[in-house]
């Protein structure tokens, strides 16, 4: 089966992008170097192709009340203009998916991960069929990218106005993008501000092509799948597939701020307050190890001769110029401070638990 391809395909492989298969995409993991793209994030700005997120677009006057029975937030409460981060969970409480609920004054939109985008329409329409809505998935006809950095706004201020500027974190807009109408929202996952920028499929490669010429001056580079998993593991933002999947609850995942329990119902609600009551469940933490060895997926973490737990991700951080890790450990081993070895291909490497996130963007004046 051939892979899916965003609107800036052509000119992710005309320009030297190497192109993987990530979720039944074909996407770029970088251009020059997933450290030259980090860093570019980190003190200019760096655009991402995100085109491959999944977009699904709700209208009808059940629109907010379907998303609040299906997610862990109350849909139908948010201001328009809102975006909230909340889970979609199974009836025994496991996480299907990590989403962005977006409200607008005449639909919501949900933006979910690409390697979930089809089990997610599915289980949405499974459990549809008592509300008045309508259902749109948009992973073709609109594309979006994603600029993030200290100075993305600057850059991108001339093509979305100056109202950009503005946004509070975790709010969108329908506006005019580059000269078209769009969608511009102010959140991210790389640690840094920034803008998500949505427009029809056919004007993906101006838009990105514009960033990137009124950019240059500023720093900025086209960056791939590498540089943005080095920096979402930074900032500790979760994955799915590594942090969380269908066996793992939203409290044991450390993301209690996307679940509202009091007063909103939803499917999993009974089974995600059992677990936040479990006194037992593991804890996720994040890790320093001494040495520059990266602790992968799966490793085993020890206190002694005890296993306490597993990495769930780890890098080599080109912020910090040392080896993190996050993991799940039992709650007794997981105090900030702590000392304990991770197993790296039968070797014991030292690490100590750190607070989370790992890097924290610098506030301006």
């Amino acid at each position: 089966m051939s892979l899916l391809q965003t609107a800036c395909h052509d000119w992710h492989a005309a320009h030297h992008g190497r192109l993987v298969d990530f979720a039944g995409w074909d996407m770029p993991v970088q251009y020059s170097s997933i450290v030259e793209e980090h860093h570019a994030v980190r003190k200019h700005a760096g655009l991402f192709d995100i085109g491959h997120m999944g977009r699904l677009r709700f209208r009808g006057p059940d629109a907010g009340r379907l998303l609040s029975h299906v997610t862990t937030v109350d849909a139908e409460s948010l201001s328009v203009g809102q975006v909230k981060y909340a889970l979609v969970t199974n009836e025994a409480g496991g996480i299907l998916d990590d989403v962005l609920v977006y409200r607008f004054p005449s639909f919501f939109m949900l933006v979910v991960n690409a390697s979930n985008r089809v089990k997610i329409v599915n289980w949405i329409d499974a459990h549809r069929a008592d509300f008045d809505v309508s259902m749109e998935d948009l992973p073709v006809a609109w594309t979006m990218l994603a600029i993030q950095g200290p100075k993305a706004l600057t850059i991108a201020e001339p093509l979305v106005g100056s109202d950009a500027r503005n946004m509070g974190y975790y709010t969108a807009t329908e506006g005019i993008v580059a000269g078209v109408p769009g969608i511009i929202s102010r959140t991210g996952y790389t640690g840094e501000d920034g803008l998500e920028l949505i427009v029809p499929a056919d004007y993906g490669v101006r838009l990105w092509e514009q960033l990137l010429d009124r950019g240059s001056a500023q720093g900025i580079k086209p960056c791939g799948l590498g540089a943005r998993d080095t920096l979402r593991l930074e900032a500790a933002m979760p994955l799915y597939g590594h942090e969380m999947n269908e066996s793992t609850d939203p409290y044991t995942a450390g993301l209690a701020f996307g679940v509202q329990l009091e007063g909103h119902e939803f499917l999993g609600k009974a089974a995600v307050a059992s677990a936040k009551a479990r006194p037992d469940r593991p804890k996720r933490v994040g890790l320093e190890l001494a040495g520059r060895r990266i602790a992968r997926e799966g490793a085993i973490v020890f206190a002694g001769e005890t296993e306490i737990g597993r990495v769930t991700s780890g890098t080599f951080s080109p912020t910090l110029e040392r080896s993190i890790a996050m993991a799940y450990v039992t709650p007794a081993h997981a105090a900030v401070g702590s000392s304990v070895a991770v197993d790296i291909r039968g070797n014991r490497e030292t690490a100590t638990i750190v607070k989370l996130p790992f890097y924290r963007r610098p506030k301006t004046t």
